[in-house]
């Protein structure tokens, strides 16, 4: 057994897409690893190859007062299997994120790692995580590489046969994180978190970032409910939560002393049982008169808005709402419609009675499904306009394992299985006819 500490490089990829912007977007899973392993003496690295604020960048950065703002972007070459399928599409497919002679000028200025653990987000993203994985080993040969994420857990059979990766990770990456590094490094680790209590968990490796623009923080694993084109249930089968002076404690650690003043709640499910979770977390940031703001862009259950807590959000000065509304059809029974229209009018007037201004409150309507009357879509834009908030599209990407996955097979222009990137939402890839595809051109218009 290796007694001295390895040192473990962990990467966050290039993102391939034809439109990408920093919407609060931070590889939390990877960075909880790394603290993990810092917590175990192991020595960490952190290439971010989305970095905003490269080092080497010399003109500005364009930082948003709330911590967002766009990617650096190089224009890349169309992936072959996505050129017969672009039709409508006119833009152009770009690598975002720090370019490419950056990351390649900051490789040999690394020392040699033991191991690589590289993260995956989007499913379509694929072609990113191949392009830095053959990067790493073209740098580093010989040192075995580990893929995790989302993309690598949703396309398991993908992953192991295009990333590069040398082993493949699928779900939650903490219960093998043990056998991983003393596999590839000889190395054991002693502290690993209590999977039954996620207050055992350190908080993740933000500062390994260098700026931070803004913190995500993460209040639970997993979601209670199980909508039709989620993949939530899927990757975290167990809804698991922390306790609310836990998450107090993070949100003073980075504000204290990293002086992030604004926080993205990444939580599929923030509000679900408030007065145990929601109402503590608020009440004490309250009291404390933190000069924070947050944001929930994962948006949050309508069901849950109570005056209460629209008026406990206000008070702990959240600055940006997002409804998951989906449709404003409510005599549907598809999509897992989780409101009545009575219980969305009243949590939109709660909202506005607390004091929040229209744009700051948006309600996500899905676009784009399998089948889909965009008729529906319509409608949902006027109402919502008409109660003075902002209607946020939500274009739909097919996600294996999902419940209207096959769903999505059957309904495609094209053979989404094929490869990942034949899901990004941009093609809208379950919109069949050239007259809904130029309608949701008018839609978007709509939403301006």
């Amino acid at each position: 057994m290796k007694t001295d500490p390895p040192h473990i490089l962990c990467v966050n990829p290039w993102v391939h897409d034809f439109a990408a912007f920093d919407f609060w977007a931070r590889p939390l899973g990877l960075l909880t690893i790394a603290a993990i392993l810092r917590q175990n003496r192991v020595r960490v690295s952190f290439l971010d190859c989305m970095n905003r604020f490269h080092p080497r960048k010399t003109n500005r950065v364009k930082v948003y007062w709330d911590g967002r703002g766009p990617f650096d972007k190089t224009p890349i070459p169309l992936p072959q299997v996505l050129d017969p399928h672009l039709g409508h599409i006119r833009k152009q497919f770009t690598r975002y994120g720090a370019l490419k002679a950056w990351i390649e000028q900051d490789l040999p200025a690394m020392d040699r790692p033991d191991l690589i653990l590289v993260t995956s987000l989007m499913t379509y993203w694929a072609t990113g995580v191949a392009e830095t994985i053959a990067l790493l080993k073209k740098r580093f040969p010989g040192v075995p590489v580990v893929l995790g994420g989302i993309y690598a857990t949703l396309c398991e059979t993908h992953a192991r046969k295009y990333s590069g990766a040398d082993h493949v990770v699928t779900g939650p990456a903490e219960p093998v994180l043990a056998d991983l590094v003393e596999t590839y490094t000889g190395f054991s680790l002693t502290h690993i978190p209590d999977p039954a209590d996620l207050d055992t968990t350190p908080f993740a490796a933000l500062d390994l970032q260098g700026i931070m623009a803004y913190a995500p923080i993460l209040t639970s694993r997993g979601c209670p409910f199980s909508c039709e084109y989620c993949a939530s249930s899927f990757l975290e089968p167990r809804f698991r939560r922390r306790s609310p002076e836990n998450v107090f404690q993070e949100i003073c650690h980075w504000h204290n002393n990293f002086q992030v003043k604004n926080f993205a709640f990444y939580d599929d499910a923030l509000l679900i049982q408030p007065e145990k979770y929601a109402f503590p977390l608020l009440e004490r940031i309250i009291d404390e008169k933190m000069d924070l703001f947050f944001h929930t862009p994962n948006a949050v259950h309508i069901k849950e808005i109570s005056a209460k807590a629209a008026d406990l959000m206000f008070k702990a000065d959240f600055k940006t709402i997002r409804l998951g509304l989906e449709t404003a059809d409510f005599s549907s029974h598809r999509h897992d419609i989780k409101v009545k229209r009575d219980e969305f009018l009243m949590a939109v007037d709660h909202l506005r009675t607390a004091g929040f201004a229209k744009d700051q409150l948006g309600a996500y309507l899905l676009c784009g499904l399998p089948g889909q009357n965009l008729d529906e879509v319509e409608g949902s834009i006027t109402l919502v306009k008409r109660l003075g908030l902002t209607p946020v599209p939500a274009y739909y990407t097919p996600i294996p394992h999902t419940p209207m996955w096959a769903d999505a097979v059957k309904h495609a222009r094209f053979d989404i299985t094929a490869h990942p990137a034949l899901t990004n939402n941009s093609l809208f890839p379950c919109v069949r006819s050239q007259k809904d595809l130029a309608r949701i051109s008018q839609l978007k218009k709509m939403v301006k």
